[in-house]
């Protein structure tokens, strides 16, 4: 089972993953000031620390500085979260969250089309 994380670690494990899953400490402050975070360095080894002990990050030393390797793929992560949630509010039922964003109107004419030539040829459209 994979353990859910806090926004804050997701927030780095994205980076990870946007990194090919492999990330050097410094590649992690550097994304994080692009996105305009100006966390302490305490505040990104305790969140790091956290997503080692979770099991969704490995680190490695190399020499003086820390690489850190998703043991988790973002998809494997969406994939059980998603069902998480599913079976948290629908009671697993993927029927029920579709009849909400059609309803709510969350989901687009366009996403709905784009959602049917998804399922009719098995793979989505790039």
């Amino acid at each position: 089972m994979i353990p859910q994380v806090s926004d804050s670690e997701l927030e780095l494990m994205k980076i990870v993953w946007a990194n090919g899953g492999q990330a050097l400490y410094a590649q992690i402050m550097e994304a994080l000031v692009q996105t305009g975070r100006t966390w302490q360095k305490n505040t990104i080894i305790t969140l790091l620390s956290r997503l080692v002990e979770k099991g969704l990050l490995k680190t490695n030393k190399i020499g003086r500085r820390n690489e850190y390797t998703a043991l988790v793929s973002e998809a494997d992560y969406q994939a059980a979260q998603t069902q998480t949630f599913l079976n948290k509010l629908y009671e697993g039922s993927a029927k029920g969250l579709v009849s909400t964003l059609i309803q709510r109107e969350l989901l687009s004419a366009e996403d709905y089309e784009e959602l049917k030539r998804f399922w009719a040829d098995g793979s989505e459209e790039k």
